[in-house]
Order: structure tokens, then sequence, then C-alpha cells
């Protein structure tokens, strides 16, 4: 079944997907409904997190009792990507679900389904690359259907993915250190196409509608790390943020043609510590350089051979601070030496990228945030605070807890 829900980017209609996580979720309702209801369903409904429902239909449905007599069930859904490029397009993702006498549902990841090696990302070392919102959208799924059922125990779950190998060496997987699969992503349940034409005309849109409203100061922030952090930390008006996606630097020079005074970019460290090497496209198929933006930096900052060697095999940005403090967030630190350098390396990351947003944004004045959700605040341009606090809401939550 095809997806019908359609957004309007730019002057385009394009046609939205379903992720993954989404594949996933539905495949295990059906084998839950098949173990407890004694059949698999003709059609499958998930509620996404995003507010939309998909009906997918289930493929490849077979039911059995393993050796120890525990009945089991397998169902695949086939991935669509709508109107968006995705290596994941067509995908059959396969769930095979065991009854357990243990209440509650343990995840793993099978054939095709890649595997963590490295610290930062969304699971820990040795976990199957099965994000956290695809896992709570599975266990959700098997949760209903055993309550509609009466069922008392629990579930026990595997995720594969026919072809998943040889699809994910299409992918970043392999860089970021996720190996021997692809990963069973999604925050929302939904795919959104991503058209550059397009999306660059969306941000132009906006940019104008903020301009039409009167305002002559933005927050511009990457994508949605970046909102909720502006707004959950710093209490700042939504009407007066702008997500620019990858596309910085037709945003920055966008602001100066509508006539903008100042922006404030906020955003996530692994997107912006790109910008500190002058990216301002920072889709990860344009540029990357983080690895090298921050083992630069630590080495201006006084870092010895073994920490930049360490830094250049970083997968993410959170890992690289951890080599730089030497201890993981909110954990002791080491030293004042290890405090010391991980405070200069961010310093001089952080004027970097606000040196390349102002030479790229002239004549508007910018200043830039940036952030770890793992890390709290890394770092801010001089004049950040200023310009933050003309975009505060009145009576919020940031402002009781005294940061207004």
């Amino acid at each position: 079944m095809t997806l019908e829900h359609y957004v309007e980017v730019g002057k385009k209609r394009l046609r939205c997907g379903y992720t993954t996580g989404t594949c996933a979720a539905a495949a295990a309702q059906a084998c839950g409904q098949a173990l407890l209801a004694g059949g698999f369903p003709h059609s499958l409904r998930i509620d996404t997190p995003a507010g939309v429902a998909v009906v997918v239909e289930p493929e490849e449905i077979h039911r059995g009792t393993d050796a120890q007599g525990t009945p089991w069930a397998s169902c695949g859904v086939r991935k669509d990507a709508g109107d968006d490029t995705d290596a994941t397009d067509d995908a059959l993702v396969v769930v095979r679900v065991s009854l357990t006498d243990t209440p509650g549902t343990t995840i793993e990841g099978g054939a095709g389904v890649g595997r963590v090696t490295r610290a930062g990302l969304d699971q820990p070392v040795g976990a199957a690359a099965i994000n956290s919102v695809p896992r709570a959208m599975i266990a959700s799924e098997l949760e209903r259907v055993a309550r509609e059922h009466g069922w008392q125990g629990g579930f026990a779950v595997e995720v594969s993915v026919s072809g998943g190998e040889e699809i994910a060496r299409k992918t970043f997987n392999p860089r970021l250190g996720i190996e021997g699969g692809i990963s069973i992503l999604g925050t929302s349940g939904i795919v959104r196409p991503m058209s550059e034409e397009a999306l660059v005309e969306s941000i132009r849109l906006e940019m104008r509608m903020r301009r039409a409203q009167g305002l002559r100061d933005l927050v511009l922030v990457p994508g949605n790390y970046g909102q909720d952090w502006v707004q959950d930390r710093e209490g700042v008006d939504p009407t007066h943020i702008v997500s620019c996606s990858n596309f910085l630097g037709e945003a920055l020079d966008y602001a100066g043609v509508l006539g903008f005074e100042t922006l404030v970019l906020v955003g996530h460290m692994g997107k912006l510590a790109k910008v500190a090497t002058g990216a301002m496209n920072t889709h990860s198929r344009v540029a990357d350089g983080r690895a090298e933006a921050f083992a630069a930096h630590a080495a201006l900052a006084g870092a010895g051979r073994d920490d930049i060697a360490r830094l250049m095999e970083c997968a993410t940005t959170d890992e690289a601070l951890e080599v730089l403090a030497g201890h993981g967030p909110g954990e002791t630190a080491v030293s004042d030496e290890r405090e010391c350098l991980l405070a200069a390396t961010l310093r001089g990351l952080t004027q970097a990228i606000a040196r390349h947003v102002s030479r790229r944004g002239d004549p508007v004045r910018c200043e830039v945030v940036v952030f770890s959700k793992a890390w709290g605040e890394l770092g801010r341009s001089g004049g950040a605070q200023e310009l933050l606090d003309r975009h505060r809401v009145r009576g919020t939550a940031a402002r009781k807890e005294g940061r207004i």
C-alpha cells in the first residue's frame, strides 16, 4: 500500500514515506496477532509519533514452534521512502516474535541489522543498531496486542533486514561505527522527502514570513535539536525561529537579502563542528570534517599526538568530547589539565564557527550557541546572550529557573 501523505515543500508537492522503525513496529504487531489471535491480519495500521497513520500489508508470513515448543511468528513489511532518495527504499524489514513466560519485550538484531561498535550513538557499544524510538514503537504494539488478548507473558523480538548488509555499504553506517547492516531508525515514524531546491525555497518562504511579521532579529537552527534547545533552555518564542536544515549558507545569504539585522545560530556540535571548517552545507554527503576540526583545535590547545590520533578516529562529536575530557558526560574529571584542554578546544571551535558564520552572514550581525544533548552547552559567542534576550517569552520555565 502506498502512503498518501504529502507535504508542500517550496513549490512542489512531495509524497512522504515511512521509516524502517515503522516497518518493524507493524511487522511486530502482525506477529503478535498471529500468536495471540490465531492468524495474521490482511493489513496493519501504525499510528506514528508524527500523528500520521500508516497502513501496510504483511509479507512473507510464517508461524511455527521451536525445538523447545515455544510458538513463534515472523512477518515482513516493505520500506517505502516516498519521494525521498533513500538507500533503504523497498527494503524488507522482517520481525520474528516468540512468546516468553516473563513479562516485557526484549528486542535484538538479526541478519542485515547493524551492530554498534563505537560510543556516542543512540545505542550502546555491542547493541543492535535499533534506535530508541523504534524500540519503543515495537514494544508498544506488542503490549497493545497482549492487553487485547489477555496475555500475561512477554515477547522476544528479532529484527532483520533482507540484504541489509549490502544496503549498508551505500550508507554512512560503516563510517559511524555501525557494522554488519543498516540501522532501524526514525524519531517520527515518517520519512519527509528531501528535495534540495524545494527545501531551500521552503526555508526562504519561512524567513519571508518572519520578516513580514515585522521581525528584525532571527533565531536560526539546523533542526529539531536546536529548536527544542532554544525553546526549553532559553525560553525563545517559537515564532522567532527558522529551521535551515543543512542549508546554512543559503539561509545566511537570504537573511541579508531580507534585511534582518541580527541572527543567532543555535545548533548541536554534530552539525556545527562542520561549520568550524567553513562548510556551509552540513549534509553528510556534502561535507564532514568534524574529526579534523576537533583534532586541529585540540592541537592548537596543546593536545598530544596520541589524543589527536584518537580524535581523528572518532565517529561522533560526543565521542571526541570524551577523548578530550578523559571521561564521559556527567562523570568525574580525570584531571584539571584535561578540563583545561576540553575548555580550550571548545573555545577555539566556537570562535571558528562564529567567525565563518559572521563572514557569510555579513552585514547581518551573527552570534552562535553550540551544545550537545549529552554534555549540555559547549560554547557561545560573546553577544549571543544579548540577542537571545530579545526572543524570550515572558513567564517561561527558563525564567523561573533563573536563566533569564
